[in-house]
């Protein structure tokens, strides 16, 4: 009987093994096809039947971004936007997040439904009146009008709550005793518990501050003030399109994301498994 326990086990748990194993295959095929892309002739990468592996490596496609395009710049505008977008998430979205979870004042339910409210309509239906807001604020083409909206969100706020949530009462209820008022218990004993939620937000910040595009084609312009996401789409052109040198570009842009979330991945898993742990 053990033994039929065992190794119906053995297969349960190859099964799921080679499940993973298949899953890991499918998401990393499409950046193993980017890189090897980016070091193909341009024949090679428009090539029927495709050719999998080029014949000779061409790096010199990742110095033609640079030829192509103020990359450097690019870099550095995505780099200020997406820091100041997750240090005021972070903050923000965890002063409201604290406030729906732990503290009780009229409307609490009601105002949090509401917000809630807003991940159920399209980010596509805010553009235009947050194009107009921008334009008159004389916001156009500037750095302001790509940070502005993007520091705070409906998603982050319900994240860093759920995790709020899961953190006992015994602790602020000591807190209190010891004289420390709202701001304080938040600060110094809230905020330290909730690391893994608050790396998990910053993580997702990052992620789609990076690879934001269409609010950066819309509100900017000038290639000065463009992001890396903005500014690879114009490498791509009206009747012929060098795929190489896009990809070299992607390759070079996704490449701060792939190593924070492998550096930061097991904080990242632990905080969103801690936050449906408490409703």
């Amino acid at each position: 009987m053990n033994t039929r326990i065992h190794q119906r086990k053995s297969v349960q748990t190859g099964l799921i093994h080679l499940i993973l194993i298949l899953g890991a295959i499918i998401m990393v095929t499409p950046f193993i096809w980017m890189f090897l892309t980016s070091v193909k002739t341009l024949g090679e990468s428009t090539a029927i039947p495709p050719v999998l592996l080029p014949k000779t490596f061409q790096w010199s496609n990742y110095s033609k971004v640079f030829v192509n395009l103020p990359f450097f710049t690019f870099y550095w505008n995505t780099f200020i936007t997406t820091v100041v977008k997750v240090i005021g998430q972070l903050i923000i979205c965890s002063l409201a997040a604290y406030a729906f979870a732990r503290i009780n004042f009229p409307g609490r339910h009601f105002f949090f439904i509401l917000m809630l409210s807003v991940l159920m309509v399209p980010g596509q239906v805010f553009l235009i009146p947050q194009y107009m807001i921008m334009k008159d604020l004389g916001w156009l083409n500037s750095l302001t009008a790509l940070i502005v909206p993007g520091l705070f969100s409906a998603f982050g706020t319900f994240l860093l709550r759920q995790f709020f949530m899961t953190l006992p009462h015994e602790l602020e209820e000591a807190a209190k005793l010891d004289g420390c008022n709202q701001f304080r218990i938040y600060w110094q004993i809230m905020l330290p518990l909730a690391k893994s939620g608050m790396i998990a937000l910053a993580i997702f910040t990052m992620l789609w501050s990076w690879n934001d595009l269409m609010w950066p084609l819309i509100v900017n312009s000038s290639p000065d003030k463009m992001v890396l996401s903005a500014g690879i789409a114009f490498l791509q052109g009206e009747h012929k399109t060098n795929y190489t040198i896009i990809m070299a570009g992607s390759m070079m842009a996704i490449l701060p994301m792939i190593i924070i979330f492998f550096i930061f991945q097991r904080s990242f898993i632990q905080g969103i498994a801690f936050t449906g742990s408490k409703s």
